[in-house]
């Protein structure tokens, strides 16, 4: 897809929180937001970790029930023998299902390897448009995406990584990730009982960053490498526009992994 691509500026934050300077984001991030394809690349990837369910052959058939026959007033299903007691049939206590799950299912979306890629490019240009990340709910009070100086990723505790984002200005976005909701059904009782708000995404530049351990405490805040960064990261259940933070050095990392695509 040949569209002209204009680049955006935005400011980069120092360890403590001010801008330093202002600087020029990768043609990737100026690429057109594909919902559609983001969609269709999060439920192949999301299909991927899913595992295969299937049912014994021989569940509900372990049984000599037989059918007594016609002529006899009694509803033809199989019964065991001396008892009476209906089995083997679908519709009996105990019997087998009509139409059990099967290992054979297709359960995989499949997905092109280009589409994916682009799928992850259009992700990323999601971050730079303020009107989709606020749709999505995010409280951003500057510019998007934000980007921090690589000292940034030197941080090893929790407190001190919740104070820098408040320092940029996220405090109300951190208020927001951190409340839990009771989940509406079943799912209460199968190990599941709270809905997390998915929060701030921090892209780094390496993967043995303090940060990454340090950042795992705060409620709704995710941090990945810009190697490893794609559409389940960038935008959960499928929908664009997640409030991302990028340290200076991944935005190279990203321009060099994807930055050929758009250019082609």
């Amino acid at each position: 897809m040949l569209v002209s691509l204009v680049k955006a500026k935005v400011h980069v934050f120092d360890g403590n929180g001010n801008k330093e300077r202002e600087i020029t984001l990768p043609e990737l991030f100026s690429y057109p937001v594909r919902p559609d394809l983001i969609r269709r690349a999060f439920h192949a990837s999301f299909t991927r970790g899913l595992q295969p369910k299937g049912r014994d052959p021989m569940a509900g058939k372990r049984t000599t029930a037989e059918s007594y026959g016609i002529n006899l007033g009694l509803a033809r299903v199989p019964r065991v023998k001396g008892s009476g007691e209906a089995a083997l049939a679908p519709n009996t206590v105990g019997g087998r299902l009509a139409f059990p799950p099967s290992t054979r299912e297709r359960i995989v979306e499949r997905i092109n390897e280009k589409e994916k890629r682009l799928a992850t490019i259009s992700a990323l240009a999601a971050t730079a448009n303020v009107k989709v990340v606020t749709a999505r709910g995010h409280k951003s009070q500057g510019e998007v995406p934000i980007v921090v100086s690589d000292d940034v990723g030197k941080l090893s505790k929790a407190k001190d990584v919740e104070a820098y984002l408040v320092k940029i200005g996220l405090k109300e976005e951190l208020e927001r990730a951190s409340n839990k909701r009771i989940r509406a059904g079943k799912g209460k009782m199968r190990g599941r009982r709270y809905k997390k708000t998915v929060g701030p995404l921090i892209v780094v530049h390496d993967r043995k960053l303090p940060i990454i351990e340090a950042a795992s405490n705060l409620p709704g805040v995710d941090v990945v490498y810009a190697g490893d960064v794609s559409v389940i990261h960038l935008a959960p259940g499928g929908h664009p526009g997640r409030l991302t933070i990028f340290t200076e050095s991944s935005l190279d990392i990203l321009d060099k992994r994807l930055g050929g695509v758009v250019r082609k």
